[in-house]
């Protein structure tokens, strides 16, 4: 194992995370020296010295292996919560040990669950510090690293194609290097359009400048209690909804569609098939907010009905309304929402629409081969003819990822969390979409939950964030003696 390549790169992610840091320093100084002020300087100091450590004491080393970037991966993920929450420790209040660490978890996961009973009651400069997490978890904690890394680099093309992965990297047609950089491009152009529109629409400047880091991550953390709802503006909400819309979407389309000037690019079948699941799970949404006499017109009812949707399939836990009354039926479509949930390539998390389309494709072929042996029907999707080798690690992706619901639901049931949040945190955690149902729902909080079931919730986030294969390398590589 090459520890002193894997030590630097991950050096370089703990660097990004100080760097925002400091800004946070900088936040609490501009507000009067806040109370957060000396925790984060103490947060921005050690992790700067663990951060350059490996730059000041460790030579440069061969280029990675392919072993050598899952370790890079998981370890710069792993050490960023970390020190993530070391602000949150040493300012206390709410933040015991483990509230520290699920948060952190949540903020740079970009799931957006909260311990949180009283956000307002936040200093600004840790405020910003949660949304910061969002912004850097965004991008990725990988992708920041390997915007710093040369691009003549072979370090960078193996941690860019292990970082993305091939669901990602399908609507690019561009070298790996590149990808990085339009991935950064179009990430960094949505934050900056979601600014604009907050600060035009009123949103007051440090509000706007932290909801546009949330909604670009499709993260969800807000500073205020009531979420987007606290603003009362239909501006702002809608503002909020094409933000998250944006960031759910392929961002190479989305680059292809600006810098040809033209719409073609999204003329994609996933693009459409994501599109047209919102807008139906909208309307039955709208219809059971109505007849269910949780809005008072119909104009209110789809409204809602889409915002919610939108929070939910974009993965961005903002919310306009309470979902801890609604009956059985709404939690169960926003729970189905909350598995397939956006686009790959995009900031979303869950299943993705992408293998969703990959798997009822492969169903088709698969009847169609059972009444007319003798066919030959292929698999197309993007435009290319898919076998058996490409579809198996995204059908198997799907089946992973039951498993581990099942499992983190039968944990929490276990440690006494009741069913009904057992599994819809358990997928919202998995899915990193945030708030769940009930007491954990959109306008509740994850603080009620025992102290183990956190743990299970923070892993499953984890786990959903690098997309369950580069865990299970890793733990691969723990039990065979040949990797050590």
């Amino acid at each position: 194992m090459n520890w002193k390549g894997i030590s630097r790169n991950v050096g370089l992610a703990l660097l990004v995370s100080s760097l925002f840091m400091f800004f946070s320093v900088v936040v609490s100084l501009v507000n009067g020296h806040d109370s957060a002020l000396s925790s984060l300087i103490i947060s921005f100091t050690v992790t700067f010295i663990a951060g350059i450590f490996p730059f000041i004491f460790v030579r440069g080393s061969q280029p990675i292996s392919l072993k050598d970037g899952f370790v890079t991966i998981t370890l710069s993920w792993l050490l960023s919560f970390v020190f993530g929450m070391m602000p949150y420790t040493m300012w206390g209040g709410p933040f015991t040990l483990q509230n520290a660490w699920f948060e952190s978890v949540s903020g740079f996961t970009t799931t957006g669950a909260t311990i949180l009973d009283n956000v307002e009651a936040l200093p600004r400069s840790l405020l910003f510090w949660r949304s910061s997490t969002h912004f850097i978890g965004g991008l990725g904690v990988v992708v920041f690293l390997l915007l710093i890394i040369p691009d003549s680099s072979p370090v960078k093309l193996r941690l860019a194609n292990m970082e993305l992965g091939s669901l990602s990297r399908g609507a690019y047609a561009t070298r790996t290097n590149r990808t990085v950089n339009i991935f950064a491009y179009v990430y960094m152009g949505i934050f900056a359009l979601a600014l604009l529109l907050y600060l035009l629409a009123g949103m007051p400047a440090f509000d706007a400048l932290c909801h546009a880091m949330s909604v670009s991550a499709t993260g969800g953390f807000s500073t205020r209690n009531a979420s987007i709802g606290a603003f009362g503006s239909r501006w702002i909400e809608g503002i909020t909804m094409l933000c998250m819309y944006l960031s759910s979407l392929h961002f190479g389309l989305l680059f292809l569609a600006v810098a040809g000037r033209t719409l073609k690019p999204l003329n994609n079948p996933v693009v459409k098939y994501y599109t047209g699941s919102i807008l139906i799970a909208s309307v039955l949404l709208g219809i059971g907010l109505k007849t269910g006499g949780f809005c008072r017109g119909w104009g209110e009812s789809l409204w809602n009905g889409l915002f919610e949707v939108m929070c939910i399939s974009s993965t961005t836990g903002f919310a306009i309304a309470d979902n801890a009354q609604w009956p059985g039926a709404l939690c169960a479509l926003i729970m189905i929402v909350a598995v397939v949930c956006g686009c790959a390539g995009s900031t979303s998390g869950g299943l993705k629409i992408d293998r969703i389309v990959l798997m009822f494709k492969s169903l088709g072929r698969q009847i169609i081969r059972i009444l007319r042996p003798s066919s030959v029907h292929e698999v197309k999707f993007g435009g290319r003819i898919l076998g058996d080798e490409a579809l198996v690690p995204h059908l198997l992706y799907i089946v992973l990822y039951v498993l581990m619901l099942a499992i983190s639901t039968a944990l929490c049931l276990w440690i006494g969390v009741d069913w009904q949040n057992s599994l819809a945190a358990s997928i919202t955690s998995l899915s990193n979409v945030g708030p769940a149902l009930g007491e954990m729902g959109s306008m509740g909080t994850f603080n009620s939950a025992p102290d183990l079931a956190k743990m299970v919730f923070s892993l499953d986030m984890f786990i959903g964030r690098i997309e369950i294969y580069p865990v299970l390398a890793v733990v691969a590589m723990v039990f065979d003696k040949r990797s050590r």
